[in-house]
């Protein structure tokens, strides 16, 4: 068992749990991941670790609420345990000769973007930020990546909050204005990733994405989580979680992240009405 130590609702569907592990404190670096199960008998999933503190010996994950099990992880409250917490996973952040680096976050994917960035940092790179969501009440660690970042920049789709606009029109402009970067690295949705890969390449620079396919183990043995890279079947959980976003097959990514939808709302719905019958 895995004792939840803190609890911060970050937005109405977005919470951070700071859970006790320290052995994944330990070893964790930025861009790695853990498998969670929150109970004995439920499925694992894979949450991107979002933060360590060494002191409290404490590995922090940023979670949406999407199906079943983050709705019963989001019930979880500190004091509360969850059943298994296997990492450090999968290859961590390549920090090395970086200079000035991109930072991209969409959404959710802003809680794996900011360790790196803060990790960029921390190792005196000149660390440009962009962060989107689709509207005012979805931000989260705004302040955090501007104490980190030496231009940011957060955008909402409809206007709601800071600049309106997309985050690869942000990018776009900035790369027009004469900017040029060692590394671009985006991380949240997958049209999103696709999107600035297409842009960043007819610049010529290089970019990185983070991919979050169908997960079962996290060790590349159940072949749930394969990515298409240059032509070459990949597995996100070893030979990643980060890529040459110019060399996916985002389509292909697309398509199969979007094959049990219907399963995941209908797990979610059953698990709302089951809690509600509870209190």
């Amino acid at each position: 068992m895995y004792k939840i130590i803190g609890k911060t609702i970050l937005t109405p569907s977005v919470s951070q749990l700071d859970i006790h592990a320290p052995l994944v404190v330990l070893h964790a670096k930025p861009g790695q991941f853990v498998m969670i199960r929150v109970q004995s008998d439920g499925e694992r999933i894979p949450l991107t670790i979002a933060g360590i503190n060494t002191k409290t010996e404490t590995v922090s994950v940023i979670f949406q609420v999407v199906g079943a099990t983050t709705h019963e992880l989001n019930r979880k409250q500190p004091g509360d345990d969850i059943a298994d917490l296997a990492g450090p996973l999968g290859k961590p952040t390549d920090l090395e000769g970086l200079k000035k680096v991109c930072i991209i976050g969409g959404g959710v994917g802003c809680a794996i973007a900011y360790p790196i960035a803060k990790a960029l940092f921390d190792h005196h790179t000149e660390v440009h930020t962009i962060i989107g969501f689709r509207t005012k009440s979805l931000v989260f660690l705004e302040s955090e990546f501007q104490q980190i970042s030496h231009t940011f920049h957060l955008l909402t789709d409809d206007g709601s909050y800071q600049e309106k606009g997309r985050v690869t029109d942000c990018l776009e402009t900035m790369l027009q204005s004469g900017e040029s970067y060692d590394q671009v690295i985006a991380i949240g949705p997958l049209p999103m990733m696709k999107s600035v890969s297409e842009l960043t390449k007819r610049y010529g620079i290089k970019t990185v994405v983070s991919m979050n396919p169908i997960m079962v183990d996290g060790t590349g043995m159940c072949g749930g989580c394969r990515v298409s890279v240059d032509g070459k079947m990949k597995f996100a959980c070893v030979d990643g979680p980060e890529f040459d976003g110019h060399k996916i097959d985002f389509d292909a990514a697309i398509l199969r992240n979007r094959m049990y939808q219907q399963e995941e709302a209908e797990s979610y719905r059953c698990q709302s009405e089951k809690a509600g019958e509870q209190s």
